[in-house]
């Protein structure tokens, strides 16, 4: 009898493994290119932000050098600065409009579906073609924006990217333009996700539009509101392909940003040891906030 109860044994060790083999098998060939891509050259960044080198000979241990020569760098803190300020503006103006949108189009409306696809069209156009068509609206002298403002009566309008204190501007507006599309679906599959019954309910009890989206959607777009938030906060923090074709930085300095100026430093300066360190900065940023992020939303979670 216990010889016959142990049988089924051989049988069932081989379908654990034939399907531990099965899982490592889809898991590996994804695991092995994020090893590669990603992993390995993220392990050489954080040997190389402690050396000095040029991408030809042999890196120059230089222990904490390139730390400390970043502390001094007043190119740096110019780039922080600007990064800071992209994302105070950034991050609240396009989750306002992104929200907006998608309560407006989150409705039983004749060509819904092509509001919605116009929304998100600019996430997907070149990033090229937006930063020549938004520099040219953007023209001091012949831009239809100016022409408009001048219109409306005001005789000295900004000069948007050709100045140092309106470039930056300019920058947060298109970037808001162009992503708040993609939020906007986000933001509609969280309000998809909120029970009907919950707003008659409310309704019934004599709340009105206010008070139902501050006590029914607010909290049931909880989940989805702090995903925009983190994925806004690092894309806001790691902003390069926009301002790099629409202003490259200037004028001036007034919109180089961090990720601008570690591009800077390693492929046209051939300064990798000191732009590792300065990736680790971006680094460390990024990931000081989404745990800070992370941890005021658990704890709002336990109230």
């Amino acid at each position: 009898m216990a010889a016959t109860l142990t049988r089924p044994r051989p049988r069932r060790s081989r379908l654990v493994w034939r399907n531990t083999v099965a899982g490592w098998s889809f898991i590996l060939p994804n695991f092995l290119g994020f090893a590669l891509l990603t992993l390995v050259p993220v392990g050489a960044l954080f040997y190389l932000a402690f050396t000095n080198w040029n991408v030809f000979g042999v890196a120059e241990w230089t222990g904490t050098a390139n730390f400390r020569r970043m502390w001094g760098d007043a190119s740096f803190w110019t780039a922080l600065r600007n990064t800071l300020y992209y994302a105070v503006l950034h991050i609240p103006l396009t989750m306002a409009g992104a929200l907006g949108l998608a309560l407006l189009l989150n409705r039983r409306l004749r060509g819904v579906g092509f509001f919605r696809t116009a929304a998100f069209f600019p996430y997907i156009t070149s990033i090229v073609a937006i930063a020549v068509v938004w520099n040219q609206l953007f023209s001091p002298e012949y831009g239809p924006v100016n022409a408009l403002l001048r219109t409306l009566g005001v005789d000295h309008p900004p000069g948007w990217t050709t100045s140092a204190d309106w470039s930056m501007p300019a920058v947060v507006i298109v970037g808001t333009w162009r992503e708040i599309g993609y939020y906007m679906l986000l933001f509609l599959a969280g309000l998809q996700t909120i029970p009907a019954q919950l707003h008659e309910a409310a309704r019934i009890d004599g709340a009105n539009a206010w008070q139902r989206f501050r006590y029914v959607t607010v909290p049931g777009l909880r989940p989805t509101t702090f995903f925009v938030v983190v994925m806004l906060t690092i894309g806001s923090f790691k902003v390069f392909d926009l301002i790099l074709v629409m202003t490259d930085g200037g004028p001036g300095q007034s919109t180089l940003v961090l990720s601008q100026y570690i591009y800077q430093k390693g492929f046209v300066e051939n300064q990798f040891g000191y732009a590792s360190a300065v990736s680790i900065v971006l680094f460390a940023i990024c990931f000081g906030v989404t745990v800070i992020q992370f941890w005021i939303n658990n704890r709002g979670e336990n109230r």
